[in-house]
């Protein structure tokens, strides 16, 4: 869990549960910024991301005005 929190702070920033953190920094996505690597589609195939994490992750995509990846 260490690991984790060292790397989880800007998830831990804009509220998302540590299932969601967990799965985000497992797949290499540490900040909003990097999820342009990836599409909605993977995120939502990664295990512990769940619903309302999404909607966080989407809303936070819209804020700073960026798209994931088609």
């Amino acid at each position: 869990m260490d690991q984790y929190a060292e790397l989880d702070g800007n998830w831990v920033a804009i509220g998302l549960p540590a299932p969601a953190r967990r799965a985000l920094i497992d797949d290499g996505l540490f900040s909003v910024s990097d999820l342009r690597k990836t599409s909605l589609a993977a995120l939502k195939e990664l295990h512990g991301m769940g619903p309302n994490a999404i909607r966080v992750l989407v809303a936070e995509m819209k804020k700073a005005d960026l798209s994931f990846r088609k």
